[in-house]
């Protein structure tokens, strides 16, 4: 984790995020505390991620989702020299997908 981020403010979000239980009651809250501009780049970006796991090539991120080369290599460098948060949340979700079939 990076120490730059950590601090009190920081987890009473955290806290309220964790608190969310439904895709409705994300988007009420988020929709609240981001504008349409900030949650759309926190989804592209988390889209070149998703995409880059799956060993998918810059020209076809750039296609599908429009992010910038520049980004695609931002997040490249999340996945592969960051806190694992990715991983993470991409392994759990993997899981949840095997237990719903």
């Amino acid at each position: 984790m990076n120490p730059k981020m950590k601090d009190k403010y920081v987890d009473d979000l955290f806290e309220a995020i964790l608190s969310l239980e439904t895709p409705e009651e994300c988007y009420s809250f988020f929709g609240d505390l981001c504008t349409v501009l900030e949650l759309k780049s926190l989804s592209q970006r988390y889209q070149v991620a998703r995409m880059l796991s799956e060993h998918h090539v810059y020209s076809d991120i750039v296609s599908e989702t429009g992010a910038s080369t520049a980004t695609i290599s931002r997040v490249n460098r999340s996945i592969n020299y960051g806190n694992d948060g990715y991983a993470i949340v991409f392994e759990r979700l993997k899981g949840k997908k095997k237990d719903e079939s």
